[in-house]
């Protein structure tokens, strides 16, 4: 491919994805297709051949658009992956021409400078000092996996990494937890049984009495405690942990502190909840992720650490191939001895331009849209006699149900999975089911700059109407059974 195609090959791709952004909202959320269908539509053998550009471009806007989860849509209420910011994926498109791997200074010195200042605006963000560092993940998984990691290494004074797990310790975190924390947990070689998910209370925040008796019972038992996982933001409800209550508990007892942030760390954008005051900052290390509520494209998280001689610490490898000769003053960062990646996405380059193009206000602001939009809903619920919501939302998630008397808890799980699947294939929403303190609900939570109020009001209403229409349908079945 010639500069000349390229140019007219770039233009056309951006003339389609500027048509498909504009026009997003006409499409329906999620296809209704089949997965037998699109495997058979994506099935052929490899190319020998090469294909125009154009024949190659006309087989993804026929086969791969409609058959996307069109997540920019207003309607996309779900897990949380938002709309992804105009100016981000422009950033991708120049970040996959330029492919400089930052995992090394060498493969990408602008690219590695911009991505630590990026790093240092997301420490601001989280209130930590000059001496704290980070880098960018693909997402709050890794993330985690780094935090646990850190905490491993510094608890058992580096012990672990050199010789192995070979004593018992234990992991304190809230049921509410994300998935991540348990790979986390068996990832660096605790084992999963390592892990305590412990009760939350009404607001689903983790229980204190309960992490003092795990501890408790924990020591009595010869187990070591490692680490406190506290959640900023859980996935299910929006609850944060009182950060300042597990600093305490994590310094009398001489345990890491890390912060699962990934969702909620975006509310530190937000103007009219502004939670700065919530000791995020007390934490040894917080996972943040911009490709969830700053709207960066994916994949953007971030482990930050207050101290960054821990990641060096954990990290710091430098095998022969990648000696820089030319360092002398040690002046390189070299992001493989401070990080566990060595070939590395410029992942920095998307959220730089995200925060220069939009600003950190203008993003509070959409922010704050979405939880406004949360509480909206909330506020036709607790109105409303047929639903009912888990708690209030403190950030854009909310969890409701449709109760009925006429229905048992394995009834009424069946009913929420059967609207969601209705709904789903209406086009018109989509969003996810899940459990919380043994009953279903409808998990619902706008993390998109497109969704506006009256989709809340859309959404609540034809709930109604679809819970009415499943409710007749499992009555029927209850008759025909007897």
């Amino acid at each position: 491919m010639n500069v000349r195609e390229f140019r007219e090959v770039g233009h056309q791709v951006v003339d389609l994805l500027a048509e498909y952004l504009e026009k997003i909202e006409d499409r329906p959320v999620f296809p209704d297709v089949q997965p037998a269908t699109l495997t058979k539509l994506f099935a052929e053998a490899l190319p020998q051949d090469p294909s125009s550009a154009e024949s190659v471009l006309g087989e993804l806007e026929q086969k791969l658009l409609p058959n996307c989860t069109h997540v920019g849509h207003p309607g996309y209420v779900g897990l949380i992956t938002p709309s992804p910011s105009p100016i981000g994926i422009i950033a991708d498109f120049i970040c996959s021409a330029l492919n400089q791997n930052i995992g090394t200074y060498t493969l990408g010195p602008g690219a590695v400078a911009m991505e630590r200042r990026t790093v240092r605006w997301l420490t601001d963000l989280v209130g930590y000092g000059e001496a704290a560092g980070g880098n960018l993940t693909s997402g709050g998984m890794m993330a985690n996996f780094t935090g646990l990691k850190l905490a491993r290494d510094s608890v058992s004074g580096d012990r672990i990494q050199q010789q192995g797990v070979q004593e018992r310790w234990a992991v304190y975190t809230s049921e509410e937890r994300h998935v991540s924390v348990d790979k986390a947990v068996d990832a660096v070689g605790l084992g999963r049984l390592a892990l305590r998910a412990l009760p939350t209370d009404q607001e689903f925040r983790i229980q204190l009495d309960a992490l003092e008796a795990a501890v408790v019972e924990d020591r009595k038992t010869g187990i070591r405690p490692m680490c406190i996982v506290g959640i900023f933001g859980t996935t299910n409800t929006g609850a944060i942990d009182p950060v300042r209550a597990l600093r305490a508990i994590a310094d009398r007892e001489g345990m890491w502190l890390h912060v699962d942030a990934a969702y909620g760390g975006g509310m530190l954008l937000s103007h009219a909840w502004p939670m700065g005051d919530q000791g995020l900052e007390l934490a040894d290390s917080v996972t943040i992720d911009p490709h969830k509520w700053f709207y960066a494209p994916l994949d953007a998280g971030a482990i930050l650490v207050k101290d960054d001689r821990r990641l060096t610490a954990s990290f710091g490898l430098k095998p022969a191939y990648l000696t820089d000769e030319f360092d002398r003053a040690n002046e390189r960062y070299q992001y493989y001895v401070h990080s566990f990646e060595q070939s590395r996405r410029f992942r920095g380059l998307k959220v730089w331009m995200s925060f220069k193009r939009y600003g950190a206000r203008q993003i509070g602001e959409w922010i704050d849209n979405n939880v406004c939009q949360a509480k909206h809903l909330y506020s036709l619920v607790e109105k409303h006699p047929d639903f009912e919501a888990a708690s209030e939302p403190v950030l854009s998630a909310i969890c409701i149900r449709y109760r009925s008397a006429d229905l048992d808890e394995a009834q009424s799980k069946e009913l929420h999975a059967e609207v969601a699947r209705r709904v789903e294939q209406s086009g018109k929403f989509w969003f996810s089911t899940t459990e919380l303190k043994g009953k279903a609900y409808f998990r619902i939570s706008p993390v998109n700059f497109r969704t506006r109020t009256e989709h809340m009001d859309q959404l609540l209403a034809l709930l109604e109407q679809e819970c009415q229409t499943a409710l007749r349908s499992i009555s029927a079945d209850k008759r025909q059974r007897i």
